[in-house]
């Protein structure tokens, strides 16, 4: 018999409605999770803001959320690798394993896989602003006791930026900037600092944004509006940047981007563009050999990143500054619209 539970359903945008919903059930290879914290992501707030996140259009209302730290409530009769009890966080995309993608360890490709709290499929997946939520027990990755709820919840998009920094090659001695003091910007910063790079920039609009990344150890935070942009990154670098993140999902800032990186340097794409092409100077990246490559989600890095936090590494906690019920769900989406207040927003449950 289904059994009741609450949840943050997305509608249509701006139309959040938190409503009783049916408990997921579990089905073989699979365990429930009691969910504990929810973090709001930048592409739920896509969904939240546009009802679509790029090309990921819902075709039903769904339940938003994968970045989550949870409790194991059960499992199916054929999982032994995981118990009830367990706290842990999760890899919310659940590839199929057995395609070439799989196979060569690059799972994050895998063109069957299936995402949590996303669009990506049809129909969408439901996510985990919810009481409860369905996951396949090799998603699950075991939180120590001094990760606490918070932190385990930051673990999803620390892998985004641990990913993106190991695309970029070895960064160590290497000047580094990333364009966008998001909550992946920032993480990106700690992860780059963390592996070497030397120094590490950060650009951002938003004064506060940059005053954040300043405060979390970026040896310079800049502002791309200002007139003198240009110069202070010659001084800082002389030809430019051995590396530049972009993630901030503006193509002016990709386009800049190119100019800003040396003869020879890399440029890792991590924000999302939109569906409109962008387009890239070619001849540019031809004369300095620019090496241009994305950075899709993550790779095999959650037990990494969790040892990293877990040993004091990187410090995720001056990231979350607001936390609300999953009954206020609406009021934490419409905090977390506004930029110069809300970086990282957290829902308890």
């Amino acid at each position: 018999m289904s059994q009741p539970m609450k949840a943050a359903v997305l509608y249509g945008a701006r139309d959040l409605r938190v409503e009783t919903s049916v408990r997921p059930e579990l089905r073989s290879g699979m365990v429930l999770l009691r969910n504990r914290r929810v973090g709001i992501c930048g592409s739920d707030m896509h969904y939240f803001e546009h009802g679509y996140c790029a090309a990921f259009v819902p075709d039903r209302p769904f339940v938003l959320g994968h970045e989550l730290s949870a409790v194991v409530v059960s499992v199916a009769d054929d999982v032994n690798a995981i118990g009830v009890g367990e706290r842990v966080t999760v890899n919310p995309a659940r590839a199929c394993g057995t395609c070439e993608y799989c196979k060569a360890g690059r799972g994050n490709l895998c063109r069957s896989t299936i995402v949590i709290g996303s669009a990506s499929t049809t129909p969408p997946t439901d996510g985990a602003l919810a009481e409860f939520v369905l996951v396949r027990s090799d998603q699950c990755h075991a939180l120590p006791s001094e990760i606490d709820d918070r932190l385990g919840a930051m673990i999803e998009p620390l892998a985004v930026a641990m990913h993106a920094v190991k695309r970029a090659g070895a960064v160590s001695g290497k000047r580094a900037l990333v364009t966008g003091a998001g909550t992946i910007g920032l993480l990106v910063a700690l992860v780059a600092k963390a592996f070497g790079a030397v120094p590490v920039a950060v650009s951002d609009m938003i004064p506060a944004r940059r005053s954040k990344a300043h405060e979390l150890g970026a040896d310079v935070a800049l502002d791309p509006a200002s007139d003198d942009f240009s110069d202070q990154v010659r001084t800082l670098t002389g030809e430019g940047f051995d590396f530049i993140f972009e993630a901030s999902g503006s193509s002016r800032a990709l386009h800049r981007a190119f100019h800003l990186v040396r003869p020879g340097g890399t440029i890792v794409q991590i924000g999302t563009l939109g569906t409109e092409d962008t387009p890239l100077p070619a001849n540019l990246i031809m004369n300095k050999e620019i090496n241009f490559i994305g950075s899709m989600r993550y790779g095999n890095v959650f037990d990494e990143a969790i040892r990293l936090v877990s040993a004091g590494r990187i410090n995720l906690r001056p990231l979350i500054n607001e936390e609300f019920s999953l009954d206020d769900a609406v009021k934490a989406f419409e905090f977390a619209s506004d930029k110069t207040r809300s970086l990282k927003v957290q829902i308890q449950l």
